[in-house]
């Protein structure tokens, strides 16, 4: 009797060891669950909302139909308007598709003609056009495709709200800390509006400095004479970097 009831204390220690060390366990992995948590909210916007950089694309379509060929005055204007951002903002060359095998390869060829010399006007060099074929289906409008490859700044995506903004149970309101969607309007504004999206990764290489300029500053610091520009007054006697008379 006494052996039985030390064999059940012993099976009852045990039992007690194994709640105790599932419990520390649950407590252990609730810590680092809340510190995940916290460390994947970074407070700062720009951590939440970085603005990245990535390659994208610019497509024209430029319908055609077996009736017409050539370039009508709004399609010459979307060509041009192509050929002088592709020297600006491309990293490629120019990818043109062209559709073949139907009713339309007339007229495809007369419209390829007036783009090949709105190209060449714009200074798009030739060896830079790459043209292929397609064959188009029955059931779509049938179009020329020209694209080119570019950079692309981009951020979000916005209207994302994964906590209450409210009173709430949840830590951050306690914390005072800012809603996640806070400040992803202005990273997404600014991705869009940058010129070279290049420029968000690295500054741009110093331009020569004016050596015109510079010599004229040098040789009247050598005189003696103040280096700074001088500006002539208007036919009234007023400065024309002058707006307001205030204060006189």
């Amino acid at each position: 009797m006494t052996a039985l009831r030390i064999q059940t204390d012993r099976r009852r220690q045990a039992a007690l060891r194994l709640l105790a060390a599932a419990a520390l366990t649950s407590l252990l992995g609730g810590c680092y669950q809340t510190q995940t948590a916290r460390n994947e909210y970074p407070t700062d916007y720009r951590d939440r909302h970085p603005i990245t950089v990535r390659e994208g694309s610019r497509q024209v379509d430029v319908f055609i139909s077996s009736n017409r060929g050539g370039l009508s005055p709004s399609q010459r204007a979307d060509v041009l308007a192509f050929a002088q951002n592709w020297r600006h903002e491309a990293k490629s060359g120019i990818i043109v598709e062209v559709p073949h095998g139907g009713a339309v390869d007339r007229a495809a060829n007369d419209t390829m003609r007036e783009i090949h010399s709105i190209f060449a006007a714009s200074g798009v060099p030739r060896n830079a056009v790459f043209v292929r074929q397609y064959r188009p289906t029955a059931a779509s409008l049938t179009s020329i495709k020209i694209g080119y490859s570019k950079m692309v700044a981009e951020a979000g995506p916005c209207g994302q709200w994964p906590n209450d903004l409210g009173p709430s149970a949840d830590r951050n309101y306690f914390e005072n800390r800012p809603y996640w969607n806070f400040g992803c309007a202005t990273q997404r504004n600014l991705a869009s509006q940058v010129d070279n999206p290049a420029d968000l990764v690295q500054p741009r290489g110093e331009a020569p400095a004016p050596a015109g300029r510079r010599s004229v500053a040098l040789d009247k610091y050598r005189r003696g004479e103040n280096p700074s520009a001088g500006y002539q007054g208007d036919s009234n006697g007023y400065d024309n970097g002058k707006i307001s008379d205030l204060g006189k």
